[in-house]
């Protein structure tokens, strides 16, 4: 069995200024932290909570695709993580109310790990490399975050890198690129390229679904406004009794 472990780990450039933490937010950076603690205590934890498709499918590990986004692999790489959930998720917290925030970035997380144990199966070393190592980081959250954001504000600039002003829709089309090539071209590079698309995948399919139900809802408002409109042109009441004289 490979002892390889795999780090969902940010690798991008920001710009600073969302302001304060939100309520989500706060929890979710404590919880990431608490968690990076106790595994420096107790470094077996990374094995037993981190994401491996074999435990998750033939030991049962159910609880894997949840508890591995809040294990790090360093002080790096939690550290980016975290800028990241700072930077891109105060805005939209403080946007969709805290609920929502919360069950997007759990959405994206799962998913992103569910993504991860169905590449398990691919043909061949790319399969190998995803089903036996361990996979550990909040990047298939924070992945889906920065998707939302750039849906939201395409306009903004993000510093790629740290050196290069790049709007928000472009950014998260050459992230999405590179860990999509990198995913087919990598042989055991450390980073959980899959994990990484299936956060911006999910993350994208949750909200298009949300947009699509926005759509309906407004839809159907605007025709019950258009018949409520046409029953008061024409001086027709829904429904009830009329108790009014009918004229012949």
């Amino acid at each position: 069995m490979p002892s390889q472990r795999s780090y969902s780990g940010s690798n991008f450039g920001y710009s600073f200024g969302p302001g304060p933490v939100t309520p989500a937010v706060k929890i979710l950076i404590a919880i990431n932290v608490v968690a990076f603690v106790l595994q420096m205590i107790a470094p077996q934890l990374t094995e037993l909570f981190g994401l491996r498709p074999r435990d998750v499918l033939e030991s049962l590990y159910v609880w894997q695709p949840l508890t591995y986004m809040f294990l790090h692999g360093g002080i790096g790489h939690i550290l980016f993580n975290m800028l990241s959930l700072w930077m891109f998720g105060v805005e939209l917290e403080r946007m969709w109310g805290t609920a929502f925030f919360t069950r997007y970035y759990l959405v994206c997380g799962i998913g992103a790990a569910i993504t991860t144990i169905l590449c398990g199966f691919l043909p061949g070393d790319v399969g190998n490399q995803i089903y036996y190592p361990l996979t550990i980081g909040a990047s298939g959250a924070v992945y889906g975050v920065l998707l939302a954001w750039a849906m939201y504000f395409p306009e903004r600039r993000i510093l790629f890198y740290f050196l290069f002003p790049i709007q928000a829709r472009y950014f998260v089309i050459i992230i999405g690129a590179i860990s999509l090539f990198s995913a087919v071209g990598s042989s055991g590079s450390g980073v959980a390229h899959f994990t990484h698309l299936g956060g911006l995948l999910v993350g994208w399919l949750y909200l298009r679904g949300r947009r699509m139900r926005l759509s309906a809802e407004i839809q159907y408002q605007f025709a019950r406004w258009r018949i409520n409109r046409a029953r008061r042109k024409f001086d027709v009441h829904p429904g009830g009794r009329d108790d009014r004289p009918r004229y012949h």
